[in-house]
């Protein structure tokens, strides 16, 4: 069993994939990121950087103790590592698919996520910034885009490479992105939306996750660090 502490932003999504696309038996714990659920002494005990999604193995390979994990690109790899699946085993194949993972890790999510918080969360517009993060944000679209251009999916199979990027496309309309811009990814784009797992990842947002609402000012200083 394992316990997802989640909420359903892109990084929490990437996990919700992978437990549907293994099949792997799980319990969500809603995290509510704007209420600071994200600070409550349970969940800093998993996640000490106050940032979703966290697991709990219950039932870890070695038959020990729980394992936690944190992050979402660790808890990727660790899953994959646990079933023998969406990661390949010889070193060639594994460095194809981890290298795709840190690029979204320290790329395509970083530079969205500051897309989204100047272009829609920010409480002044700074146009200097607005223009930083969307042209940044198609640069890295463009890389995908050309990656895609001669195979199926992002490091060969299907992986969890594929998982932790697809999440962060989903709203590329609110990164001012166009898909039909970008050809390939969008090929790509449509054939991992309509996996059933993924088909199921969004079902289960959309059933075990409250329906978002505005968020009010004390809210956003939670959500971005101002206040705890």
């Amino acid at each position: 069993m394992i316990d997802l502490y989640s909420w359903p932003t892109p990084n929490g999504l990437k996990i919700s994939i992978f437990l549907e696309e293994a099949g792997l038996e799980h319990r969500v714990h809603p995290i509510n990121i704007g209420n600071g659920d994200q600070f409550t002494p349970e969940f800093l005990a998993i996640a000490p950087n106050n940032r979703i999604p966290a697991i709990v193995d219950r039932d870890p390979a070695d038959g020990g103790e729980p394992i936690s994990v944190f992050e979402s690109g660790a808890i990727l790899t660790y899953l994959a590592d646990k079933t023998g699946r969406f990661l390949p085993r010889d070193a060639r194949g594994r460095a194809e698919v981890m290298q795709w993972l840190f690029w979204q890790m320290g790329g395509l999510g970083p530079m969205a996520g500051q897309n989204h918080h100047f272009n829609i969360y920010a409480p002044e517009k700074i146009p200097y910034a607005q223009e930083r993060y969307v042209k940044e944000t198609a640069r890295l679209y463009g890389v995908l885009d050309k990656r895609l251009a001669d195979r199926e999916f992002v490091a060969g199979d299907y992986s969890i490479a594929d998982m932790a990027i697809y999440p962060w496309i989903v709203p590329h309309e609110n990164q001012q992105q166009r898909l039909e811009d970008f050809p390939h990814l969008k090929r790509w784009f449509e054939t991992v939306a309509a996996r059933p797992a993924v088909v199921r990842a969004y079902e289960t947002k959309e059933s075990l996750y409250p329906k978002p609402e505005p968020l009010s000012d004390e809210q956003k200083a939670k959500l971005f660090g101002l206040k705890q």
